[in-house]
């Protein structure tokens, strides 16, 4: 597949990747609300004034909005795509009440909630699982190359051909586990266990921490053990198989992108790997250029990310009203209408400063390129 050059290369990909991704997730969220009874009285790709849509026999308006960046499920019963609940929505009639999210059990406005993320997670193994069934999965053996002198390899003992089995209790199958563990952990003891003719031996490692410009440009900082692996090969599986599979991609995506995020919190990784719209603008527009199957990847990806970000317990987030519903459930009741509005003031100045701090990092990137 490839797109037209300069703006419309960047722009056309990525509002076609964010388009999917959005309706994923709001689709999530609206499926699991008719599931329960609620009507859904706005579904938006997007935000601001409509550009055009159309309603649908449920009462539903089905529509495209004008600043691409995000979307929206507004449910009967809430005062705003925010899911506050409408101060009126107690003057109802039972009826009505019937169809108001605000008045559906705990347990069912927790799934409605966890509808969006779950839909991520679920569009990203289907991803995968197609990918895995039709092209094929990097699936390269964990054996070890060539070893590079004065390397954390060399180091710690490695030698050409040995099997890696092991990583810190993590069983091995595939090189491309190697990488992401080694990645995820410079300057940081690993247990390695290899196989070397015909017996295990057990080694410690710690991966070198290196900055290098990826595919993107983007600069990263990452571990290396400084081995190289002895080939490279796809295995494409059945249809079970690579569900299997996939969810196993999924999982160990999601893990990472955990323990890179603590990293940071921790300080041991640099925040300036934050990127914002612009940088996933840019990217979407590079994996574009390579071809369907990169997009596809880049798009399963971003989804698990869309979906872990939405479940970070943050005010405004999905996340942020499932910890106001664990709160609901210890304490029998929902809090006070002062305290969520409290709660979702500094969620919005969390997820805006947030928003801001990723774009400025897309602008310094951008002006160091020049």
């Amino acid at each position: 597949m490839e797109f037209t050059g300069g703006v419309l290369g960047i722009a056309i990909p990525f509002l076609i990747v964010l388009t999917v991704l959005v309706f994923v997730h709001e689709l999530g969220h609206y499926l699991i609300a008719r599931w329960n009874g609620v009507r859904v009285e706005v579904f938006s790709v997007g935000f601001g004034p409509e550009l055009f849509g159309y309603t649908d026999k449920a009462k539903t308006r089905w529509k495209f909005s004008i600043i691409p960046l995000g979307g929206y499920v507004k449910m009967y019963g809430d005062m705003n795509a925010a899911s506050v609940p409408d101060p009126d929505a107690v003057h109802l009639t039972e009826e009505e009440k019937a169809e108001a999210f605000p008045f559906k059990r705990l347990s069912q406005r927790t799934w409605i909630v966890a509808g969006g993320p779950l839909a991520n997670f679920l569009f990203a193994v289907v991803l995968l699982a197609g990918l895995f069934a039709f092209v094929g999965q990097p699936f390269t053996p964990a054996v070890v190359g060539d070893v590079q002198p004065e390397s954390a390899a060399e180091a710690a003992g490695m030698l050409p051909g040995d099997r890696i089995v092991e990583i810190d209790g993590a069983t091995i199958e595939r090189f491309e586990e190697v990488q992401r563990i080694v990645r995820l952990s410079p300057e940081q003891p690993l247990a390695i266990i290899v196989e070397r003719e015909g017996r295990e031996v057990a080694l410690t490692a710690i991966p070198t921490r290196t900055e290098f410009d990826d595919n993107f440009g983007n600069k990263q900082e990452i571990g290396l053990l400084g081995v190289s692996r002895s080939g490279v090969d796809y295995v494409r599986h059945g249809p079970l198989e690579a569900v299997w599979r996939a969810s196993e991609e999924t999982v160990a995506i999601t893990l990472g992108t955990l323990k890179a995020v603590g990293q940071m919190i921790a300080g041991t990784r640099s925040a300036k790997e934050l990127g914002g719209p612009i940088r996933i603008a840019e990217m979407s527009g590079q994996v574009a250029e390579v071809g369907v199957v990169s997009l596809i990847w880049f798009m399963a990806v971003l989804s698990i990310n869309l979906g872990l970000i939405n479940l970070f317990p943050v005010p405004m987030l999905d996340g942020g009203h499932l910890l106001f519903y664990a709160i609901e459930a210890l304490r029998g009741r929902p809090l006070g209408d002062r305290a969520q509005e409290y709660g979702f003031r500094i969620g919005l100045a969390l997820v805006l400063s947030l928003m801001v701090f990723a774009t400025w990092n897309d602008i310094v990137r951008i002006y160091e390129r020049f």
